[in-house]
């Protein structure tokens, strides 16, 4: 059974136990700008970058050279407009010593219907992938799909063009063959990943889907790997990586998610507590 560290706290005071450049990754979802106010306090958007700045430079430390982060973040509406911290954020972490590498989609598949007077419902959030040097693990055979349907038509009948690496006509320097892919079952993915919400998971107001964190530990991670999440909420991320045989980290400062994620990780000390506790009771009605 690989390790479960978790911690009860404020990330950025826990974050200051962990030893340098001893995560593979980190994955979390903080508390967006004005939300969760009654778990979290709520962080209003101006504030946002000035908050999270000293999170993100402690997480900067302790994240190994090849290790990737990865922030699942939307910015919200304030007086009718988008905010601008999200962006803000990325370019002050950019100042940090980050860089920002990716940008993943996640589109909900189950969104809600609804109707606002003047925009139409969101389904999609953003999941910012930042690297200490560009040289960084990463295992992208681990997340292959299926090559679909097109390949019987398109690899039918090749024309000379596609026997050939042809060059992208806006010279981005990209290229492809299209005859490479002859006879191959599975190919990349996209960075838009198509996974449904999962409602009224673990009583967390706003929960990964379990095909989320796992996705991209099995993308940046091997077996025995350590992922940290230092918002775990209802522990959705501390969950997988277990399952997966990934040393996990958890940090909230929420007493009850912090008690729900332990007992499931830790059943045997979580029932020999409660054996205590009864033992305890017991005796001291004795007495």
């Amino acid at each position: 059974m690989v390790d479960i560290d978790l911690y009860l706290g404020d990330a950025l005071q826990e974050l200051a136990h962990l030893e340098d450049n001893s995560v593979d990754l980190i994955i979390t979802s903080p508390p967006y700008a004005d939300q969760r106010k009654h778990t979290y306090g709520g962080i209003h958007p101006d504030e946002y970058v000035e908050w999270f700045l000293p999170i993100s430079e402690q997480l900067l430390r302790v994240l190994k050279p090849t290790g990737t982060f990865i922030l699942n973040i939307k910015e919200r509406v304030v007086s009718g407009e988008r905010h601008t911290y999200v962006l803000e954020l990325i370019l002050a972490m950019r100042k940090q010593g980050w860089l920002w590498t990716e940008e993943f989609i996640w589109h909900k598949k189950n969104c809600y219907p609804g109707k606002w007077p003047n925009r139409f419902r969101d389904t999609w959030e953003r999941l910012l992938q930042f690297n200490k040097q560009r040289q960084f693990k990463m295992y992208q055979e681990e997340v292959m799909v299926p090559m679909g349907d097109w390949a019987q038509t398109r690899l039918r009948k090749l024309s000379e063009t596609d026997l050939r690496r042809d060059e992208s006509k806006v010279e981005s320097g990209f290229g492809k063959n299209i005859s490479n892919w002859i006879g191959r079952r599975m190919a990349y993915p996209t960075n838009v990943l198509h996974m449904a919400t999962e409602c009224g998971n673990r009583n967390h107001s706003a929960a990964f889907p379990e095909r989320l964190p796992e996705w991209f530990i099995n993308l940046f991670t091997e077996e025995g790997d350590t992922v940290l999440d230092p918002f775990m909420g209802s522990g959705t991320s501390i969950y997988v990586a277990q399952r997966i045989q990934r040393h996990a980290i958890g940090i909230d400062i929420n007493h009850d998610y912090y008690s729900m994620v332990y007992e499931a990780t830790h059943p045997k000390q979580a029932f020999l507590c409660e054996e205590e506790k009864t033992y305890a009771a017991n005796n001291h009605s004795k007495g």
